[in-house]
Protein backbone atom coordinates (compact mmCIF):
# COMPACT_ATOMS: atom_id res chain seq x y z
CA UNK A 1 0.00 0.00 0.00
CA UNK A 2 2.83 2.24 0.79
CA UNK A 3 4.67 1.90 -2.15
CA UNK A 4 1.55 2.11 -4.19
CA UNK A 5 0.58 5.28 -2.57
CA UNK A 6 3.96 7.10 -2.94
CA UNK A 7 4.14 5.86 -6.91
CA UNK A 8 0.86 7.64 -7.78
CA UNK A 9 1.81 10.99 -6.18
CA UNK A 10 5.30 11.30 -8.19
CA UNK A 11 4.42 13.52 -11.69
CA UNK A 12 4.74 12.02 -14.95
CA UNK A 13 8.14 13.29 -15.12
CA UNK A 14 9.47 11.76 -12.20
CA UNK A 15 8.31 8.67 -13.11
CA UNK A 16 9.46 8.74 -16.75
CA UNK A 17 12.41 11.58 -17.30
CA UNK A 18 14.79 8.36 -17.87
CA UNK A 19 12.10 7.08 -20.73
CA UNK A 20 11.45 10.52 -21.93
CA UNK A 21 15.38 11.60 -21.95
CA UNK A 22 16.51 8.00 -24.02
CA UNK A 23 13.51 8.98 -26.58
CA UNK A 24 14.83 12.40 -27.01
CA UNK A 25 18.15 11.46 -27.64
CA UNK A 26 17.25 8.65 -29.96
CA UNK A 27 15.43 11.35 -31.99
CA UNK A 28 17.96 14.04 -32.21
CA UNK A 29 20.72 11.29 -32.94
CA UNK A 30 18.51 9.73 -35.63
CA UNK A 31 17.23 12.80 -36.81
CA UNK A 32 20.68 14.07 -37.44
CA UNK A 33 21.96 11.19 -39.01
CA UNK A 34 19.26 11.64 -41.77
CA UNK A 35 20.06 14.81 -42.05
CA UNK A 36 23.55 14.43 -41.94
CA UNK A 37 23.79 11.96 -44.75
CA UNK A 38 21.02 14.05 -46.69
CA UNK A 39 22.97 17.40 -46.93
CA UNK A 40 26.31 15.30 -47.87
CA UNK A 41 24.88 12.93 -50.15
CA UNK A 42 26.00 9.95 -47.94
CA UNK A 43 25.24 6.46 -48.20
CA UNK A 44 24.23 4.47 -44.79
CA UNK A 45 27.53 2.77 -44.89
CA UNK A 46 29.66 6.47 -45.87
CA UNK A 47 27.93 7.93 -42.96
CA UNK A 48 28.76 5.46 -40.61
CA UNK A 49 32.56 5.15 -42.13
CA UNK A 50 32.86 9.09 -41.24
CA UNK A 51 31.54 8.63 -37.40
CA UNK A 52 34.62 6.28 -36.63
CA UNK A 53 37.14 8.35 -37.98
CA UNK A 54 36.08 10.74 -36.38
CA UNK A 55 36.78 8.79 -33.08
CA UNK A 56 40.18 8.30 -34.69
CA UNK A 57 40.45 12.31 -34.34
CA UNK A 58 42.11 14.25 -31.06
CA UNK A 59 38.75 14.31 -29.58
CA UNK A 60 38.06 10.56 -30.35
CA UNK A 61 38.65 9.17 -26.91
CA UNK A 62 36.62 12.21 -25.31
CA UNK A 63 33.59 11.20 -26.93
CA UNK A 64 34.18 7.81 -26.84
CA UNK A 65 34.00 7.78 -23.04
CA UNK A 66 31.72 10.22 -22.95
CA UNK A 67 29.27 8.07 -24.54
CA UNK A 68 29.76 5.54 -22.35
CA UNK A 69 29.33 7.41 -19.59
CA UNK A 70 25.86 8.44 -21.06
CA UNK A 71 24.88 4.81 -22.02
CA UNK A 72 22.71 4.10 -18.98
CA UNK A 73 20.85 7.17 -19.30
CA UNK A 74 19.94 7.14 -23.10
CA UNK A 75 19.84 3.39 -23.33
CA UNK A 76 22.81 3.34 -25.90
CA UNK A 77 23.69 -0.42 -26.42
CA UNK A 78 26.97 -1.15 -24.41
CA UNK A 79 27.76 -3.98 -26.85
CA UNK A 80 28.30 -1.70 -30.23
CA UNK A 81 30.54 0.56 -27.72
CA UNK A 82 32.52 -1.86 -27.10
CA UNK A 83 33.10 -3.43 -30.07
CA UNK A 84 33.53 0.25 -31.83
CA UNK A 85 36.33 0.58 -29.44
CA UNK A 86 38.30 -2.01 -30.15
CA UNK A 87 38.08 -1.40 -33.97
CA UNK A 88 38.89 2.16 -33.45
CA UNK A 89 41.40 2.51 -30.71
CA UNK A 90 42.80 -1.58 -31.36
CA UNK A 91 43.05 -3.88 -28.82
CA UNK A 92 45.91 -2.29 -25.90
CA UNK A 93 44.03 1.65 -25.81
CA UNK A 94 40.55 -0.17 -26.87
CA UNK A 95 40.60 -2.33 -23.79
CA UNK A 96 41.78 0.75 -21.74
CA UNK A 97 39.24 3.44 -23.02
CA UNK A 98 36.65 0.51 -22.83
CA UNK A 99 36.99 -0.41 -19.13
CA UNK A 100 37.46 3.31 -18.28
CA UNK A 101 34.18 3.81 -20.14
CA UNK A 102 32.20 0.61 -18.67
CA UNK A 103 33.27 1.29 -15.16
CA UNK A 104 32.47 4.99 -15.29
CA UNK A 105 29.06 3.97 -17.00
CA UNK A 106 28.12 2.17 -14.17
CA UNK A 107 29.02 4.28 -11.62
CA UNK A 108 26.81 6.58 -13.21
CA UNK A 109 23.50 4.08 -13.19
CA UNK A 110 24.83 3.17 -9.31
CA UNK A 111 24.75 6.90 -8.44
CA UNK A 112 21.29 7.09 -10.04
CA UNK A 113 19.70 3.79 -8.60
CA UNK A 114 21.19 4.91 -4.75
CA UNK A 115 19.88 8.92 -5.12
CA UNK A 116 16.59 8.45 -7.00
CA UNK A 117 15.70 4.56 -6.78
CA UNK A 118 13.30 3.58 -3.92
CA UNK A 119 14.77 1.03 -1.40
CA UNK A 120 10.81 -1.02 -2.43
CA UNK A 121 11.96 -1.41 -6.07
CA UNK A 122 14.18 -4.63 -4.61
CA UNK A 123 10.51 -6.29 -3.67
CA UNK A 124 9.07 -6.30 -7.14
CA UNK A 125 12.11 -8.08 -8.86
CA UNK A 126 11.78 -12.03 -9.13
CA UNK A 127 13.35 -14.85 -11.09
CA UNK A 128 17.29 -15.37 -10.29
CA UNK A 129 17.17 -11.16 -9.53
CA UNK A 130 15.38 -11.42 -5.89
CA UNK A 131 17.54 -14.71 -5.00
CA UNK A 132 20.11 -12.60 -5.01
CA UNK A 133 19.41 -9.54 -3.11
CA UNK A 134 19.55 -10.58 0.27
CA UNK A 135 23.29 -12.14 -0.65
CA UNK A 136 24.27 -8.48 -2.00
CA UNK A 137 23.76 -6.92 1.41
CA UNK A 138 25.71 -9.88 2.91
CA UNK A 139 28.53 -10.57 1.11
CA UNK A 140 28.04 -7.47 -1.95
CA UNK A 141 31.94 -8.42 -3.14
CA UNK A 142 31.61 -11.78 -4.33
CA UNK A 143 27.61 -11.61 -5.20
CA UNK A 144 28.73 -8.87 -7.40
CA UNK A 145 31.06 -10.38 -9.64
CA UNK A 146 29.16 -13.43 -9.51
CA UNK A 147 26.46 -11.72 -10.81
CA UNK A 148 28.90 -10.06 -13.80
CA UNK A 149 30.34 -13.23 -14.42
CA UNK A 150 27.00 -15.48 -15.33
CA UNK A 151 26.32 -12.13 -17.36
CA UNK A 152 23.08 -11.09 -15.78
CA UNK A 153 22.11 -7.39 -17.08
CA UNK A 154 24.78 -5.16 -16.72
CA UNK A 155 22.33 -1.99 -16.31
CA UNK A 156 20.04 -3.84 -13.76
CA UNK A 157 22.94 -4.86 -11.58
CA UNK A 158 24.02 -1.37 -11.56
CA UNK A 159 20.96 0.39 -10.48
CA UNK A 160 20.00 -2.84 -8.15
CA UNK A 161 23.67 -1.88 -5.91
CA UNK A 162 22.65 1.36 -5.82
CA UNK A 163 19.06 0.80 -4.56
CA UNK A 164 20.61 -1.40 -1.85
CA UNK A 165 23.17 1.07 -0.50
CA UNK A 166 25.97 -1.64 -1.56
CA UNK A 167 29.48 0.15 -0.79
CA UNK A 168 30.77 1.72 -4.28
CA UNK A 169 34.54 0.59 -3.32
CA UNK A 170 33.08 -2.89 -3.62
CA UNK A 171 30.61 -2.63 -5.99
CA UNK A 172 33.23 -0.72 -8.78
CA UNK A 173 35.98 -3.50 -7.69
CA UNK A 174 34.22 -6.17 -8.00
CA UNK A 175 32.38 -4.85 -11.21
CA UNK A 176 35.89 -4.29 -12.77
CA UNK A 177 36.95 -7.93 -12.07
CA UNK A 178 33.49 -9.73 -13.06
CA UNK A 179 33.39 -7.55 -16.32
CA UNK A 180 36.84 -8.12 -17.77
CA UNK A 181 36.49 -11.12 -19.47
CA UNK A 182 33.47 -9.86 -21.47
CA UNK A 183 34.94 -6.75 -22.12
CA UNK A 184 37.76 -8.55 -23.70
CA UNK A 185 36.14 -10.33 -25.69
CA UNK A 186 34.35 -7.73 -27.51
CA UNK A 187 37.46 -5.37 -27.71
CA UNK A 188 38.95 -8.40 -29.40
CA UNK A 189 36.57 -8.93 -31.69
CA UNK A 190 36.09 -5.45 -33.02
CA UNK A 191 39.82 -5.23 -33.18
CA UNK A 192 39.40 -8.66 -35.52
CA UNK A 193 38.65 -5.45 -38.40
CA UNK A 194 40.75 -2.79 -39.10
CA UNK A 195 41.59 -0.31 -41.73
CA UNK A 196 39.94 3.14 -43.44
CA UNK A 197 35.94 2.07 -42.92
CA UNK A 198 34.90 5.94 -44.91
CA UNK A 199 36.40 4.44 -47.61
CA UNK A 200 35.27 0.94 -47.02
CA UNK A 201 38.95 -0.73 -47.09
CA UNK A 202 39.66 -3.01 -43.79
CA UNK A 203 41.06 -6.12 -43.54
CA UNK A 204 40.80 -8.83 -41.07
CA UNK A 205 42.82 -9.88 -37.81
CA UNK A 206 42.44 -13.85 -37.61
CA UNK A 207 44.42 -13.79 -34.20
CA UNK A 208 42.36 -11.10 -32.89
CA UNK A 209 39.22 -12.69 -33.91
CA UNK A 210 40.61 -16.22 -32.48
CA UNK A 211 41.38 -14.68 -29.31
CA UNK A 212 38.05 -13.16 -28.80
CA UNK A 213 36.52 -16.86 -29.23
CA UNK A 214 38.79 -18.52 -27.11
CA UNK A 215 37.86 -15.95 -24.04
CA UNK A 216 34.21 -16.06 -25.61
CA UNK A 217 34.00 -19.88 -25.13
CA UNK A 218 35.81 -19.82 -21.67
CA UNK A 219 33.69 -17.27 -19.98
CA UNK A 220 30.63 -19.23 -21.14
CA UNK A 221 32.01 -22.28 -19.78
CA UNK A 222 32.72 -20.32 -16.28
CA UNK A 223 29.28 -18.73 -16.35
CA UNK A 224 27.71 -22.49 -17.03
CA UNK A 225 29.55 -23.89 -14.49
CA UNK A 226 28.73 -21.00 -11.82
CA UNK A 227 25.04 -21.22 -12.58
CA UNK A 228 24.98 -24.81 -12.06
CA UNK A 229 26.97 -24.45 -8.93
CA UNK A 230 24.70 -21.83 -7.66
CA UNK A 231 21.46 -23.83 -8.64
CA UNK A 232 23.09 -26.84 -6.33
CA UNK A 233 23.12 -24.77 -3.13
CA UNK A 234 20.41 -25.11 -1.15
CA UNK A 235 18.06 -22.84 -0.40
CA UNK A 236 18.43 -20.04 2.55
Amino acid sequence: MTTSTSTSTKSFWQRHWQKLLAAGFWVLLVGGYLWYSWRNQLSPAAAVGQLIELLKSDIGVLIYIGVYLLRPLIFFPATFLTLAGGSVFGSVWGLIYTVIGANGSALVAYTIGRFFGQPEQNQNQTGIVNGYIERLRRNSFETIMLMRLIFLPYDLVNYLAGILRINWKQFLLATMLGSFPGTLTFVLFGASFEGDFANAEFSFNPWAFAGSVIIFMISIAISRWLKRREAAKPAA
